[in-house]
């Protein structure tokens, strides 16, 4: 069946009520048959569920491309004939494959866009937009054929007699032909026209222009051009179909790790799309807004999935950051004058020039003697003709400085201004870059960084993991966040979250909070499990436990026999691991403290245990006590990281470490006191889960190593990061092994350690509390539980976010804002904010899990409380015993010095 070259009109029927869904179908969605058969699965889908159905298509993929290279070409003076011919030949070939033959109104479209190729009129923005709306004219006459052949009954609509444009104010001649708007109230008159058939095709991304002639809606137009079907029909709904589920909380091809959002309401959606998303063209949701009709986002290559749903209201009341997103090609205009201070009608006469231009400002900041705007290349036609005519229309009244290419950084969402506390990680990431202006919008929905572009896309894996390690992206708020990018088009697509130890362990956990509460509980396999991963790296030659991370004899027996060497920061630390590990050699510790008295370094070296230095003073005051002996140098390179400023360990802000400038002076004094300085070592923060970060600091090490002829290892510390919650970022330790690798292929003089910091035991440990209370204030369920801050202390020192369960209705259905707090009085005593979980109730048992490191270890008897106990629980011997570390070994005199080597 052949479709006519001009608009089908079939008899009008009289208006009735009608179920409409506009469905649009991009450029990718359109270009292979198999695409354009899952196209026809979906129409045949809605039909079959008593909708009327209207499809918007785009140009099949790259040709919108191709006919502005065409434009340009004939700009330049080149024949255009040849290439015009390539794309004919093109649509062509597709209606071949598609079954298509002789078709005569493929063919009237074909020999029009060959005819304005013969005859260009490049200086004309009309020829302009006839050119570009030749691609979205074949898609939708192809697609009306197959989708026939295939037995829709598929209708041909020119989207130019339902789309009319706009005289708007101030329009420039080129934005009243290429960057049109449309009306968008209903129009009965439509309704009754497609009220003849129950689908139609039409194009996207044209309209008529006010002189009757074609008009373009500009780039991402048929987007906008569905959102208008919508509004004109009263649709149902709007469909976006592309290649994608829908909207994610970052560029998903930059982070891996970032959120499907499930669903968000329409300013929410409009910010993400205008500051930088590309999934959704931010113009189509303002009539779709204002006709309140909902809009979905989905994927046409896998339509079981659930998509973004975008509609009037928000799915959660939770302040949160939504979405990050970066645009690029931002231009800044500086413009500043001692004469603006107080002087009224100065920002008048300046923006009047680049209304004047035909300019629109997005970003505004302003000081005393300066004002700052930006310029987006989405809403203007920004070039070097147009910007220097502009600056030199400002020069009369300012100095102008143009600042470009610039890339504008957003957090978008709900309640920014309540999220300031949280975002302080975020703020000093940037603290580092050159940052050229900050905007906060009125309306509370985005914070903005304009920056140097080549730096944007590096930051924004990492500013995306920090707004989730300070929750200030709320991905437990399951009503927005739905599946990370990799889990549905990774290689771990369908998966499903492995279960975590402690649910497998329910019943036996149960018993135990019924026996005593509160309670640690610590999984010994779980331990190995983390042990074998790490010891699975080749390239690292030694691994060093931090006792302070949980000294539990059970856990240290377990560590060393799997391979593990200890470190220690205090003599108590020393004793503790030599009285608990039976037969553990004294050189298999690496003792490093801080600060700390010299008997305590006297003491650690008597033992023969490795000792580190990490200042000038025990070196340069006490040289007779390294005379003759092997030390670790502890280095601060100068910066840090960490997933809180009190877990950042270098930098001029940190206590640890030998500044770099004092380098020099440690040498000679190492030199005069015979001491020989065997391993450097550097760690700068934890709770990092960025591999590259590593391998930074290993080459660092390994270009400072060289003047110190005795040093034979490195120590590029740790603090291996850990999801604290599901669809975290989690640091990839594959990746971490080639990154290693490849530095220790450079140095292979030296050997490789690290120190892995939590990883080996937090997750293998949870606490377990009961429920002793619950008030309700301003609609937030306050859960007490007989643990708190004195059990716990990580969630008020460094905010750490622990997932919490109720283990009693582990499969009831999470419905209740909860904040979880303990017994202690302070205001600080919360272990957990704002999560949602089933009604909780007293007597309760609630898990608290990630508990393994830094938790009884920084216990304190706090309001004269005890503390929580501790557990072991051990599935091989298929027993579960306590144990409590006894009080660490008093001091005693020296011994003889033992074990100088390295091991």
């Amino acid at each position: 069946m052949s479709v006519p070259a001009v608009p089908s009109n079939p008899t009008p029927a009289a208006e009735s009520p009608s179920r409409w869904l506009v469905l649009k179908f991009g450029g990718t969605s359109v270009s292979t048959q198999a695409r354009w058969e899952n196209i026809a699965a979906i129409v045949r889908e809605r039909r079959q569920g008593g909708a009327q159905v209207l499809v918007v298509v785009s140009a099949l993929s790259g040709v919108t491309n191709a006919l502005q290279a065409l434009i340009e070409q004939a700009r330049a003076g080149q024949s255009i004939v040849e290439d015009a011919a390539a794309l004919v030949e093109r649509h062509r070939r597709f209606a071949t494959e598609l079954g298509i033959a002789d078709d005569t109104a493929l063919d009237h479209w074909l020999e029009r866009l060959a005819a304005l190729a013969a005859v260009p009129r490049p200086d004309e923005y009309v020829w302009h937009a006839e050119m570009l709306a030749c691609g979205e004219l074949l898609s939708s006459t192809l697609g009306a054929a197959f989708l026939t052949r295939l037995g829709l009954a598929t209708h041909w609509l020119d989207a130019r007699d339902a789309l009319h444009a706009m005289e708007l104010p101030n329009q420039s001649p080129w934005a009243r032909r290429l960057s049109v708007s449309c009306r968008s109230a209903r129009d009965p008159a439509l309704v009754a026209r497609l009220a003849s058939a129950d689908a139609w095709i039409t194009q996207g991304f044209i309209a008529r222009a006010v002189d009757g002639r074609t008009a373009i809606l500009g780039r991402g137009g048929s987007d906008t051009s569905a959102a208008y079907f919508g509004a004109l029909l009263g649709a149902e709904r709007v469909e976006i179909w592309t290649d994608v589920a829908g909207m994610f909380s970052a560029n998903p091809r930059a982070v891996p790790g970032a959120r499907l959002l499930k669903r968000l309401d329409y300013e929410e959606a409009q910010e993400i799309a205008t500051t930088g998303a590309k999934v959704l063209h931010p113009r189509c949701l303002t009539p779709v807004r204002e006709a309140r009709v909902p809009l979905w986002i989905k994927d046409t290559n896998r339509p079981e999935l659930a998509g973004t749903e975008i509609g009037a209201s928000a799915a959660s009341s939770l302040a949160s950051v939504k979405a990050l997103s970066v645009r690029t090609g931002i231009t800044l205009v500086s413009m500043e004058t001692v004469g603006m201070w107080q002087q009224v009608g100065f920002l008048a006469d300046v923006f009047a020039e680049f209304k004047r231009h035909g300019l629109s400002i997005d970003l505004i900041g302003s000081a005393e003697t300066n004002v700052t705007v930006s310029l987006d290349p989405t809403e203007n036609l920004v070039d070097s003709d147009v910007l220097g005519a502009l600056c030199n229309d400002l020069a009369r009244v300012c100095r102008v400085k143009v600042i470009a290419p610039c890339a504008a950084v957003t957090l978008v969402g709900r309640g920014m201004r309540s999220l300031l506390h949280k975002l302080a990680p975020v703020l000093a990431e940037f603290g580092s870059q050159r940052v050229h202006l900050i905007s906060q919008s009125s309306n509370d929905l985005n914070l903005t960084f304009v920056v140097d572009e080549q730096v944007a896309a590096a930051m924004l894996p990492r500013l995306h993991e920090l707004v989730v390690a300070t929750q200030a992206m709320r991905l437990d708020d399951e009503a927005v966040f739905g599946p990370a990018w990799d889990s549905l088009y990774g290689a771990a697509a369908g998966g499903a979250r492995v279960r975590p130890w402690w649910s497998r362990r329910r019943s036996d956990l149960l018993a135990a909070a019924r026996e005593a509460s509160p309670r640690y509980a610590y999984d010994l396999e779980e331990v190995e499990a983390a042990a074998a991963r790490l010891t699975s790296l080749p390239v690292v030659d030694r691994w060093h436990y931090a006792l302070k991370a949980n000294p539990h004899p059970a856990l240290l027996r377990t560590l060393v026999a799997a391979g593990f060497e200890l470190e220690c920061v205090s003599q108590g630390e020393l004793e503790h691991a030599l009285a608990h590990v039976p037969g553990l050699a004294p050189e298999r510790i690496l003792f490093t403290p801080n600060f700390a008295p010299r008997a305590e370094y006297e003491r650690a070296l008597a033992l023969g245990a490795r000792v580190t230095l990490d200042g000038l003073h025990p070196i340069v005051q006490w040289p007779e006590v390294f005379g003759d002996r092997e030390i670790v140098l502890r280095l601060d390179l100068g910066y840090g990281r960490g997933h809180h400023a009190k877990v950042v360990t270098g930098g001029a802000g940190s206590k640890f470490g030998l500044p770099l400038v004092d380098l020099a002076r440690f040498r000679s004094a190492c030199e005069a006191a015979g001491a020989r300085v065997v391993a450097l070592h550097a760690h700068l923060g934890s709770g990092i889960v960025d591999a590259d970060h590593w391998r930074s600091v290993y080459a660092e090490l390994a270009t400072l190593a060289d003047p110190f002829p005795h040093c034979v290892a490195l120590d590029i510390g740790g603090g291996l990061g850990l999801p604290a919650r599901p669809g975290a970022p989690t640091l990839d330790l594959d990746a971490l092994g080639r990154m290693l690798s490849e530095v220790k292929s450079l140095y292979p003089q030296y050997a490789l350690w690290m120190e892995p910091g939590r990883y080996p035991v937090a997750e293998a440990g949870v606490l377990l509390a009961r429920v002793t209370q619950v008030k309700r204030k301003a609609g937030i369920a306050y859960v007490g539980i007989d643990a708190g801050m004195n059990s716990l202390l990580r969630p008020a020192l460094y905010g750490a976010h622990h997932e919490i369960v109720n283990l009693t209705r582990l499969d009831a259905t999470c419905d209740t804002l909860t904040t979880v707090v303990g017994p202690i009085c302070e205001s600080g005593d919360v272990l957990g904010e704002d999560r949602l979980m089933p009604e909780a109730f007293e007597g309760d048992v609630l898990l608290v899990a990630q508990a393994g490191a830094y938790g009884h270890v920084m216990a304190s008897r706090y309001n004269l409380r005890e503390p929580a106990g501790e557990l072991i629980l051990d599935d091989r011997a298929n027993e579960s015993t306590d144990e409590a570390p006894p009080p660490p070994t008093a001091p005693v005199g020296p011994l003889s010095p033992v074990g100088r080597g390295l091991g």
